[in-house]
C-alpha cells in the first residue's frame, strides 16, 4: 500500500533531509541561498556534497548526473559514478566533493549555441542550482544544473529562466514596497503546468515509423469513428490505462513532483495529467521530469506516450496550458482579486502589469509557443488562435472601465451571486465571477493567468522567462511612476486607469475561432503570426532585444543565438519528417499498393478467361492503379522540394522552402496515400490504421 508520508519526496534531496543531515550553520547558508536570493557561498558545498552523496548511496545510488535541458528541449547529462579508484588495498575509493557537485564540464560541442562559439571550442560548463532539490531515479542522483558555454552566455532555458524570476521578483517586490506593503520581502513568480499525452499500444507503435521517428503520424486515413461522439472527456478510464496512470502517479510522487489531477481528454487516446503549483524554476523543472516518466512508465504497461503537438490528423492535438501567478513570501497570490477587487490594489496593478505586457509583447508570447508540430494545432478548433488576446470576464473588465472612468466606488458592484438549480436537494453555491473562454490563449481563471497556446511537447521555460520578463519591466515603469508620487495609492489608481485605456485592445472575451474575430483583430493593430517560420524572427527585433538586456534576461549575442538555433530546431525536425515520409512511401505503400493491383490483375485475368467477371474488381484495379500513379508523382515532387530545400544556404530561406515542402508537397501526398488506405483491405496495408492506433487500449 502506498503510504503518503512515508513515500511522498523520498526521493528528494528536500529540505527535510538536508535540515536533518547538514549542520545549523551549513543548513542556514543554504537555505538563505534558496528563499532569499543570497549569493551563493562555496564554503559550504563540501559539506552539502558528502551529505548529499551519504543520502544517496543510502538509496541505492552509484552514480550522479548534473541534469540539464540543452536548447534541444530535452533532458541531458553525464553519469558519473561516486568510485575514485581504489586504495592500495585494492577497496574502492568512494568521493564527491563540493566542487564536484558545483560545477561540472561537459563537451558542449554538439549542443546548439547559435553562433556563440565555433564548433572546436567544446567546453561548456554544469552549475549546481541550489533551488531545485536533487533527486534519484533507479540508480543515479540527478543534479539540477544550469548550462552555459565558456564565454558565459545560457545554453539552456533555466539560466534565463532564473535570471527573469529574480528580475521579476524585484521589481514587483519594489512597487509592493513603494505602496506600503513592507511586510513582503520576496515575491516568486508560481507555475502550474497540465500536461496533455496520448497513448497508444506499443505492438502498433513498433510498426509505425512515423510515431517511432517524429512522434507523430505522418500518414493515415479517417478512422469511422473520432471524437465526434464526446463520450472519451471525462470518461471512465479504461483499467490498463488506470493502472498506468496510477503508477506515473506514484513515481511523480517519490520525486517530490505534485502529480495533483489526471482525466480522459477529447480524443480517443488522450490524456491529461497536472501539477499542483509551484515556484516558476522548480515547476519547470517537474515538467521536465512529468514528461521523461509518461514516457518511460508507458514501456513497462506494453504503451507508448506520444507527445507530440498533433500526432493524429483530424481530431484534438495536445496542448500545455501553463497556469501562471505570482505569490509572496506572506501567501499571498497577487493575482487573487479577493471579495471586493475593486479595492484591491495590489490586484489590479498586477492584473494592468498583464493587460500591458501580454499587449506589448505578444510577439514574443507566440514565440514561446512556436514550434512545428503546434503548426498543426493552433487556430484548429482544438487550441487557441495564433492572435494572442486576453480573457478578463465581463465582472473584471467591468470594474477596469469604471476605473479608466472615475465612476467605480465599492457598493456598484455586486459580488458572489448565488446558484439555484431549482431542486431543494441540490445544495446553492457561490457563481464563480467569471465564466472560462476556451478559445483564448491568455485567459484570467480566477487568481492566475493560464496560457493555453504552449505545445505538449514544449519545456516550459522559456515560455516563463517571456512572462516574467514583461511583468519585471512593467512593473519597474510602474514602480518609477509610483515613486515621484505624494498620494501613492490615488496615482496606482490612475496607472490602472491608464493602462486599460492604452491597451485595452488586447482583450477580447468572445468566440477566438471565429471569422470576425480574425477582422477585428487586425483592425485593432493585433500581430497574427501563422505559423513557427513567421514567429523566430520576432526574437532579433531590436525593441525585443533591448526588452530582454531591460528585464536582465537575455544579453543581444543570446537573442540572436537562439533565433539561429530556433531555425536550425525547426529545419532538422522538418527534415526528419520529410525523410520519414519519403521512405515510408517508397518502401511500404508504393509496393503494397502494387501488390495489391497484382493480386487484383491476376483475379481479373482468369475471371475473364473463365467468363466470370466482376465490373467492381475491373473498376477497383484502375482505381488502383491511378492512385499509385498519382502517389508515385507526388512523391517526386516531394522529393524534388526537399531536396531544393536542402541545398538552400541562407536559414530563413532553407526554413520557408522546408515549410512548403512539409505543408504543400506532404500534405497533398498524404492526401492521395490515405485515400488508397481507405480502398486497400486491412491485410494489404503494410502499417496499423487508425483504429489499431486510437481504440485498441
Amino acid at each position: 500500500m502506498f503510504k503518503f508520508e512515508e513515500s511522498y519526496g523520498s526521493k528528494v534531496f528536500n529540505d527535510c533531509v538536508m535540515k536533518e543531515r547538514l549542520s545549523k550553520n551549513t543548513y542556514e547558508a543554504v537555505r538563505k541561498i534558496k528563499e532569499e536570493g543570497i549569493g551563493w557561498n562555496s564554503d559550504v558545498a563540501d559539506e552539502v556534497a558528502d551529505a548529499m552523496k551519504n543520502w544517496a548511496m543510502e538509496q541505492g545510488a552509484t552514480h550522479y548526473v548534473h541534469w540539464f535541458s540543452p536548447l534541444t528541449g530535452t533532458n541531458s547529462g553525464r553519469h558519473d559514478s561516486f568510485l575514485d579508484g581504489n586504495d592500495e588495498n585494492g577497496k574502492p575509493i568512494i568521493k564527491f566533493s563540493g566542487k564536484l557537485l558545483a560545477k561540472g564540464e561537459s563537451d558542449a560541442s554538439s549542443f546548439p549555441s547559435g553562433g556563440l562559439r565555433s564548433t572546436f571550442e567544446a567546453r561548456g560548463y554544469t552549475v549546481w542550482d541550489v533551488t531545485s532539490p536533487c533527486f534519484i531515479i533507479d540508480t543515479t542522483l540527478y543534479i539540477p544544473t544550469a548550462f552555459c558555454a565558456f564565454t558565459g552566455e545560457a545554453l539552456d532555458q533555466k539560466t534565463p529562466l532564473i535570471r527573469s524570476s529574480q528580475s521579476v521578483g524585484k521589481q514587483t517586490l519594489k512597487v509592493l514596497h513603494l505602496l506600503g506593503y513592507n511586510d513582503v520581502k520576496s515575491v516568486k513568480p508560481t507555475v502550474g503546468a497540465e500536461q496533455e499525452y496520448f497513448l497508444i499500444d506499443k505492438k502498433f507503435y513498433s510498426n509505425r515509423l512515423d510515431v517511432k521517428i517524429t512522434g507523430r503520424t505522418i500518414f493515415g486515413a479517417k478512422p469511422p469513428k473520432g471524437q465526434e461522439m464526446g463520450t472519451h472527456y471525462y470518461g471512465s478510464t479504461k483499467e490498463r490505462v488506470r493502472d498506468y496512470m496510477r503508477e506515473v502517479d506514484k513515481k511523480l510522487w517519490q520525486l517530490g513532483v505534485p502529480a495533483k489531477t489526471e482525466h480522459n481528454e477529447v480524443a480517443p487516446g488522450q490524456f491529461e495529467i497536472a501539477c499542483v503549483y509551484s515556484d516558476a524554476n522548480i515547476a519547470c523543472d517537474h515538467n521536465q521530469i512529468v514528461m521523461d516518466v509518461l514516457r518511460k512508465m508507458s514501456v513497462k504497461h506494453d504503451l507508448a506516450c506520444l507527445l507530440a503537438e498533433k500526432p493524429f490528423n483530424g481530431i484534438n492535438g495536445s496542448g500545455k496550458h501553463n497556469n501562471y501567478s505570482l505569490a509572496t513570501d506572506t501567501g499571498e497570490n497577487l493575482l487573487n482579486p479577493g471579495s471586493n477587487p475593486e479595492s484591491n490594489i495590489k490586484f489590479l496593478l498586477t492584473l494592468s502589469a498583464f493587460i500591458r505586457g501580454v499587449d506589448e509583447h505578444a510577439d514574443l508570447l507566440r514565440l514561446s509557443a512556436a514550434v512545428s508540430g503546434n503548426d498543426y494545432r493552433l487556430g484548429a478548433h482544438e487550441a487557441p488562435p495564433a492572435i494572442i488576446s486576453i480573457y478578463l470576464g465581463e465582472y473584471i473588465q467591468d470594474i477596469l472601465e469604471k476605473i479608466s472612468n472615475g465612476e467605480i466606488t465599492s457598493t456598484e458592484i455586486e459580488h458572489h451571486k448565488k446558484m439555484n438549480l431549482g431542486a431543494e436537494v441540490l445544495p446553492m453555491f457561490d457563481l464563480d465571477e467569471n465564466d472560462r473562454n476556451r478559445t483564448s490563449p491568455f485567459a484570467f481563471t480566477g487568481s492566475k493567468f493560464e496560457f493555453r497556446m504552449v505545445g505538449s511537447s514544449q519545456p516550459i521555460g522559456f515560455v516563463n522567462t517571456v512572462i516574467n520578463s514583461m511583468i519585471a519591466v512593467t512593473m519597474e515603469d510602474f514602480a518609477n511612476q509610483l515613486s515621484g508620487a505624494d498620494d501613492k495609492i490615488k496615482k496606482a489608481y490612475e496607472i490602472v486607469a491608464d493602462t486599460y485605456k492604452n491597451h485595452k485592445r488586447i482583450i477580447f472575451n468572445g468566440n477566438g475561432y471565429s471569422e470576425e474575430w480574425v477582422k477585428e483583430a487586425e483592425k485593432r493593430g493585433l500581430p497574427n503570426i501563422k505559423s513557427t517560420i513567421d514567429a523566430i524572427p520576432v526574437i532579433t527585433k531590436p525593441e525585443n532585444i533591448e526588452f530582454f538586456e531591460k528585464s536582465k534576461t537575455y544579453s543581444k549575442s543570446e537573442c540572436i543565438a537562439r533565433y539561429e538555433i530556433l531555425y536550425e530546431n525547426y529545419i532538422k525536425t522538418v527534415n526528419v519528417e520529410l525523410n520519414t515520409a519519403l521512405e515510408m512511401v517508397n518502401r511500404l505503400y508504393i509496393p503494397a499498393g502494387i501488390k495489391y493491383l497484382g493480386k487484383l490483375a491476376k483475379y481479373n485475368h482468369f475471371g475473364i478467361k473463365s467468363g466470370i467477371t466482376s465490373q467492381t474488381s475491373i473498376s477497383r484495379q484502375k482505381e488502383i492503379s491511378t492512385l499509385v500513379d498519382e502517389i508515385s508523382e507526388l512523391t517526386h515532387k516531394l522529393e524534388k522540394s526537399h531536396n531544393t530545400a536542402n541545398s538552400i544556404e541562407k536559414i530563413e530561406e532553407k526554413a520557408k522552402a522546408m515549410y512548403n515542402a512539409l505543408h504543400t508537397d506532404l500534405y497533398n501526398l498524404r492526401n492521395k496515400v490515405d485515400i488508397l488506405e481507405g480502398k486497400m483491405p486491412k491485410e494489404d496495408w503494410p502499417t496499423p490504421d487508425y483504429t489499431d492506433l486510437l481504440f485498441y487500449l
